[in-house]
């Protein structure tokens, strides 16, 4: 499962968002200007406050890397 922390005006976010759509991966997104609890628990995860934060099989990536998706996806 993948999961992506996201903001509303966040240009990688919507990169990475409609690289799992293009290729028909299934995602959960979680909006951390939202969701004050989204936003504590990606801050928990990956001791990170920028975005995108993308969960791959448990696997925390800061920032939308094509090559490190791939690579846990595989």
């Amino acid at each position: 499962m993948i999961t992506i922390y996201t903001t509303n005006h966040c240009p990688y976010c919507t990169m990475a968002k409609d690289f799992f759509k293009q290729n028909k991966i299934e995602f959960l997104e979680k909006n951390v200007e939202e969701n004050q609890a989204a936003a504590e628990e990606m801050i928990e995860k990956s001791g990170q406050m920028g975005v995108p934060v993308i969960e791959v099989n448990g696997k925390i990536i800061v920032g939308f890397n094509k090559t490190a998706i791939e690579k846990e996806m595989a």
